[in-house]
């Protein structure tokens, strides 16, 4: 359709769009993406190190000597209040830690995950303390217990790691594996501690010692590479030092074959030698934290300067790009917003209501004019757009219209036959009746009940018509009926009604105004039970009080259904169902649903223990008389 007036929406989009998102996308998406997520990833590397890297970092510390101080104790049973007092000192770390990564906010998954991890090692630490404190405890056990925890707080450092310049990086990731390689140090101090109490290596502690000598190696040789030359100097100088050498040969004689049968004499330097590297790892450790520190605060500072400049060109532009737009973004985004509020209306409000009032009405359905759209707007797509809305409103109320006509024509069809029929069955019941009476030849009297059954059958398929058109059937009753009674009808109405086995239900009556309803629901269902369950199989009716009313039961002995589309079923008696044409083999399920939905009832379907399905129908309180009472018309 050609515009009506106004300038095309092309043209006002193009005039709106291109200068602003030229300004922004190109000078802000360049400060955003090379200094923007920088800046915050620093700001953030910076909470997390005062949150969890340095007390995570002071717990291993703490967790170091404790271990220590635990393979000392066991080994020499003497100096209690040193183990006591480093406790101490471990639990207000540990306690430390837990308050500060409360008030850490914004974690990744990963973060989260090692941190849960951690905390979770540290809850085996008053167990691994029983155990020390218990008698003759496996030292290597304690040990490995103790690294488990350190591990995890490794894990979790290596999960914090966040800095954004790759040189920084590589230095951080580096301390990272030293202070790892410490940590086996650490360990190696603990277990020279144990086989100098024993005076003798164990095949398994002497395994335990070369992995964490290997490890401490290959992590201080890729550390060493990593490093640039300023923080190397350090270790490269550690390395090269007669301490650092002859530890290497207390390690060598550890990893050895020959310590499993004894210890050599120079074993008795090994504490020694393991004390003095120590004290000069964790001098190195500070000297190239303070190194590194230094390096992180101008990088930030550069960081953020590159974050200023670039805001604040990306400013301009932003001002300039507003006030180019704003004169034509206010008038066009009014239209669009009084188009979009009148057709969410229209297809949310006007249409369903229609539409609904039309499926609900009993009355047939006449002309409905439907107001159009009406959208103040100056912009010819719009206005073109509008009208399109109209034509589609008035091709849906046309299209709601004829199906509300079909609909009635079909429920008009289905009452006036099924009044038909019911007015003719009617009949003939009351001369089958007459003529039961009047004779009293056996053969002939089976023949004529056969033929009442039959034509109460018949009566119930009239009237299963009568409901699915929302009708009320003609048949009612003024004063409550026994609930036995009831299910006797709806048994009577069935076609193999010898299989059938009503169970005494308890002494309540039904209200009168449902006796019809629920006979003929308890019919379809006791129908259906006969006919998907094998001819010998018995069908079983139960009834049992509940707080809320009366529950009956229909179990067959058939072959069962699919749960899927057992769900599907349960789904469709839930709510009232439609009818459709198309799935007429269901229409004893369409009756229930209308059944059920008109007095409150629900009916759900379920396995039966017997292989079957068991049709469960609880009617409410509200259906049942207080006292039972004699049945009447």
């Amino acid at each position: 359709m050609p515009p009506t007036r106004g300038r095309p929406i092309a043209i006002k989009l193009l005039i709106l769009l291109l200068v602003p998102l030229t300004s922004l996308v190109g000078l802000w998406a360049f400060a955003a993406g090379l200094t923007a997520g920088d800046g915050i990833q620093m700001l953030e590397t910076d909470k997390l190190t005062t949150n969890l890297a340095e007390p995570s970092s002071e717990l291993t510390t703490h967790l170091q000597n404790e271990r220590l101080s635990s393979i000392q104790f066991i080994s020499a049973k003497r100096n209690p209040e040193t183990l006591f007092l480093q406790r101490t000192l471990t639990d207000g770390a540990a306690k430390e830690l837990r308050e500060l990564a409360g008030r850490q906010d914004d974690l990744t998954p990963a973060m989260s995950a090692q941190l849960n991890a951690l905390f979770r090692q540290l809850d085996r630490l008053t167990q691994i303390r029983r155990d020390v404190d218990a008698p003759n405890p496996s030292q290597l056990d304690l040990i490995n217990g103790y690294n488990q925890i350190v591990d995890a707080s490794f894990r979790m450092y290596d999960a914090l790691v966040l800095v954004p310049d790759l040189a920084l990086y590589r230095n951080v990731r580096a301390l990272a594996m030293l202070a790892e390689g410490k940590e086996m140090l650490s360990r190696e101090r603990a277990m020279i501690a144990v086989v100098l109490s024993r005076g003798r290596v164990t095949s398994a502690e002497r395994e335990a010692f070369a992995e964490w000598a290997a490890t401490r190696r290959l992590l201080y040789s890729q550390a060493l590479t990593q490093l640039d030359g300023e923080l190397r100097t350090p270790y490269q100088e550690l390395i090269s030092s007669p301490l650092y050498q002859e530890f290497l040969e207390t390690e060598d004689a550890m990893r050895g074959q020959a310590v499993v049968n004894g210890l050599p004499a120079e074993a008795a330097t090994w504490p020694v030698d393991a004390n003095n590297l120590w004290k000069a790892v964790e001098a190195n450790q500070r000297t190239t934290s303070a190194a590194y520190a230094q390096r992180l605060a101008p990088a930030a500072t550069g960081i953020l300067m590159k974050i200023a400049v670039a805001g604040g060109v990306g400013l301009l532009a932003v001002l300039a790009s507003i006030l180019l737009s704003l004169r034509f973004r206010k008038r066009l985004v009014r239209e669009l917003a009084g188009l979009r509020d009148a057709a969410t209306h229209l297809a949310q409000v006007r249409l369903p209501e229609l539409v609904e009032q039309l499926r609900t009405s009993a009355k047939p359905p006449v002309g409905t004019a439907v107001e159009p759209l009406e959208v103040k707007a100056e912009t010819s797509e719009v206005h073109d757009i509008v009208h399109a809305f109209n034509d589609v409103q008035s091709t849906a109320v046309n299209a709601a219209l004829s199906q509300a006509n079909l609909r009635h024509g079909v429920n008009q069809v289905f009452v006036n036959l099924a009044r038909r029929n019911q007015s003719l069955l009617h009949r003939q019941l009351m001369q089958l009746d007459g003529m039961e009476r009047g004779t009293e030849d056996p053969v002939m009297l089976e023949d004529l009940f056969k033929l009442d059954h039959l034509t109460t059958r018949m009566r119930r398929h009239a009237e299963s018509l009568i409901i699915l058109s929302d009708q009320q059937p003609g048949r009612g009753w003024r004063n409550p009926v026994p609930i036995v009674d009831v299910l006797r009808a709806a048994v009577a109405e069935v076609e193999e009604y010898q299989r059938v086995e009503v169970l005494q239900p308890p002494p309540v009556s039904l209200l009168g105004t449902a006796v019809t309803d629920v006979a003929h629901l308890m019919a379809e269902l006791v129908e259906n039970a006969t006919l998907f369950s094998p001819p010998r199989t018995r069908v079983d009716l139960r009834t049992t009080s509940t707080p809320h009313g009366l529950t009956v039961e229909v179990e067959d002995r058939g072959l069962g259904l699919p749960r899927d589309e057992l769900d599907q079923l349960n789904t469709r008696l839930a709510e009232k169902p439609e009818f459709d044409l198309a799935q007429s083999d269901r229409l004893g399920l369409f009756v229930v649903g209308r059944l059920a939905s008109r007095h409150g009832i629900k009916v759900t379907l379920a396995p039966s223990p017997y292989g079957g399905l068991t049709a469960r129908v609880m009617l409410p309180a509200s259906l049942l008389a207080d006292q039972p009472v004699l049945a009447g018309r």
